[in-house]
């Protein structure tokens, strides 16, 4: 893609700006936004995208890190009053100050990804919509079936109705990334996947995952400090095969194991 001045990027932000019409017009279609949602946009960056989202006539919050690029925006949507600059981490962001309902839509630096959908997934006041490219590998992570589940995607389809969108090759960016990228969907679930605890059923994924390499038995004894043959006979009543890694397992797979070692978690 041709180099333009004025348009450097910052490495240690993970900044690559995607400039094609079509693709961030797709973005915004995947989003289904329209003239009464509120979009949280993370990473504005030139505010390509955010300029597909203004035509939309929806409130635009558009947070943006980069102190150096906040008042080019500020300049550029100038005439905009549906569209507010905001200078800020979302590391640190209140989810509180934003309406109920709001939508999550952007291209995000690949490495907030993981922070980011923790960070929507745990708030008290979740988006109803998030639409975010990342990282094709990390989307695809994000949307795993059984097999490759990791604690990524647990987190993610327990909050979230999780799929794939559209991909985007590195030549569409500038600079383009060593990777490709992919458009993730996540429809924030009306009503809770399960009646659970959620600290202790998180804690039980977690000690699930602790021993990528080893046998959930293993992993769960060792995380939860319970003894082997105490996880076996919970796998056996469940008629879960003794040889399972966590990877291996769905969420209602963890439900049920959940349900058998309740008393035995600690948040």
């Amino acid at each position: 893609m041709k180099y333009v001045p004025g348009q450097e990027t910052k490495k240690s932000l993970g900044q690559h700006w995607l400039q094609d019409d079509s693709i961030l017009e797709a973005i915004v279609e995947t989003g289904e936004v329209n003239d009464t949602d509120v979009v949280l946009e993370i990473g504005p960056g030139l505010g390509t995208l955010t300029e597909k989202l203004a035509r939309t006539g929806a409130r635009i919050k558009a947070l943006e890190f980069d102190k150096d690029l906040i008042n080019k925006l500020q300049k550029k949507f100038t005439n905009n009053q549906n569209v507010e600059i905001l200078e800020g981490d979302i590391r640190t962001f209140d989810y509180r100050s934003l309406p109920a309902n709001y939508k999550v839509i952007a291209n995000i630096p690949y490495y907030l990804t993981s922070f980011l959908i923790r960070g929507l997934s745990e708030t008290s006041n979740p988006p109803s919509f998030v639409v975010l490219l990342v990282q094709k590998e990390v989307a695809e992570r994000i949307c795993a079936g059984v097999g490759q589940m990791g604690i990524l995607s647990v987190t993610a389809q327990f909050y979230f109705d999780c799929s794939l969108g559209i991909e985007v090759p590195a030549e569409y960016f500038t600079p383009p990334p060593k990777v490709d990228s992919q458009v993730v969907i996540m429809k924030h679930r009306s009503k809770k996947l399960f009646d659970v605890d959620e600290d202790k059923f998180f804690r039980l994924v977690k000690a699930g995952f602790s021993e990528k390499r080893k046998t959930l038995i293993n992993s769960l004894s060792s995380g939860l400090g319970k003894d082997k043959d105490e996880i076996k006979d919970v796998l056996k009543t469940l008629k879960i095969k003794e040889t399972i890694r966590a990877q291996e397992l769905s969420l209602n797979d963890w439900h049920k194991i959940y349900l058998k070692l309740i008393d035995h978690l600690h948040a």
